[in-house]
This record gives structure tokens, sequence and C-alpha cells, in this order.
């Protein structure tokens, strides 16, 4: 009698996480969300204040610079630990566009996307923990980074109603939310792609909110459902624990009056005729 021994099949790249890259991004998270806000206080000087001095605004050029190469070095590590570096470049494709795509500054600010990749998962253990930090710092950046590029596109352009971050903030503010007063818009190229941008990002935000609400409402009606059905299942037990006692009660009274009644007995009986 022959015994199949074929060999065990393997397991795919999705279900076969490797572990040198795991332990890598693990060390790696909290420096790279340092960087990652060096790097945005860097692309914003120069933006908020445009007469920054010469050696300031070369200073932050270096700073991204600088920042990018750090980004650049953790995908090149990563990709050199995975074992499937094909699934790793299909699966990373923001982070490849991070590496690939330095000069164009405002694709720059997906640097702060990764970033929150990293502290979402440095974050709560928890799923709805994890979805509230991702949406609400997810929200703040994309504001700010959707501020600070429509200033650098849409300042001292012809007809340009954004003229410095303050209008660039309202901007972003009204667009994310998707209440689009008009009163300010992009009228360049690069400006619209930012719109289009932020009004993806506001709407996928919303629905983030909505879902985790809708999920919080959900869990409080099961957990209240719950503790009704306890209750029910509490007071059934008391019921037939108390009807218990009392028939406990009910067979010691009789016992006691067959007792009294035997005893009643007895007496008469051994009481001598006169």
């Amino acid at each position: 009698m022959t015994v199949d021994s074929a060999p065990p099949r393997a397991l795919s790249p999705e279900h076969d996480e490797d572990p040198r890259v795991a332990a890598w991004e693990q060390r790696m998270e909290w420096p790279l969300i340092v960087v990652a806000g060096l790097f945005l206080v860097a692309y914003a000087v120069p933006i908020v204040w445009p007469d920054v001095a010469p050696e300031v605004r070369r200073a932050c050029s270096f700073a991204v610079l600088g920042t990018w190469l750090v980004f650049a070095v953790d995908y090149v590590a990563r990709l050199l630990l995975s074992r499937h570096r094909w699934y790793f470049v299909r699966h990373n494709l923001l982070d490849l566009a991070i590496v690939a795509l330095p000069m164009l500054r405002p694709l720059r600010l997906l640097l702060l996307v990764s970033a929150i990749q990293r502290l979402n998962r440095a974050g709560a253990n928890a799923m709805r923990g994890r979805v509230v930090t991702y949406a609400v710092a997810g929200s703040a950046l994309l504001v700010l980074a959707g501020a600070l590029a429509v200033t650098e596109a849409e300042r001292g352009a012809e007809g340009s109603t954004i003229q410095n971050v303050g209008d660039g903030f309202w901007w972003a503010l009204v667009t994310m939310a998707t209440v689009g007063y008009g009163d300010t818009y992009p009228v360049t190229i690069t400006g619209r792609f930012v719109a289009v941008g932020m009004m993806l990002g506001g709407i996928a935000v919303l629905g983030v909110v909505t879902a985790t609400l809708s999920s919080w409402l959900v869990q409080n009606v099961e957990e209240t459902a719950q503790e009704g059905r306890a209750e029910r299942r509490d007071s059934t037990d008391d019921l037939w624990a108390r009807r218990g006692d009392v028939e406990g009660l009910v067979a010691e009274v009789r016992a006691l009056r067959e007792e009294v009644s035997r005893m009643h007995e007895e007496n008469r009986t051994a009481r001598p005729s006169g």
C-alpha cells in the first residue's frame, strides 16, 4: 500500500508574510513619521513665507530632498528584504510613486500619505481605533497638504483667487467638506488636479466617518440588546429559584403538619382510658 507523499502546497505571497520586512517596518515606523513631519515643515515654509531669505529657502530644498532620499532608502531596503519582490512592487505602488516622482512638487505630498499609513499601523490595536486615527490624521493632513499645494500652484497666476495661505486653507476646507462656495477656485491645471484629489479625499473621509459612526451605533444597540437578554435570563433564573424556595417551604410545612398529627395521635393512643 503506497502513501501519497506529495510535497505540501506552498503558501501564496498573500499568506506568507515576510518577517524581515515586518521587522524593518516596525523599526522604521516612528522615524519615518518624524521625517515626514520634517518634510512638511520644509515644504511649507517657502509657501507660507514667500519672501523668506534665500538661505532658508535653500535649506528647505535640501531638507525636502533629504526626506525623499530617506523614503527611497526605506523602499529599496524593504524591496531587497522581501522574498516576493514582484508582489511587493505590485502592492506598494504608492511607495513606488513617492520614489519615482520626486521632481513633481505637488506629488511630493504623497510622502504624507505614507506617513499616515505608518501612523495608522503604530496606533491603537482595535479596528475602530485605527479607523478613527486614520480618519482624523488623514483629514488634518489632507487639508494642510491641499492648502499648501493649491497656494503654491495658484499664487501669481492670472485670474487666480487664491493668493495666500489663508485663501488656500479656506478653499481646502470648503472643498473637502464638499460645500464649494465658489468664492475661491483654482485656475491652473495643477490647482485643478489638487482640487480633484481634495474632493475625492473629502468623500473618502466622510465615508470612513459615517461607517465608523454606524458601526459604533450598531455595536451599542447589540450590546444593549444583549444586556436586556441577560437581565431577562437573570430574572427568569431568580423566579425559578424563588419558586424552588417556596416549594421547599411548602414541603417543610407539610412535613411539620404530618409530624404534629403523628405526635397528637401517639399522645391520644397512650392516654389511659378512664
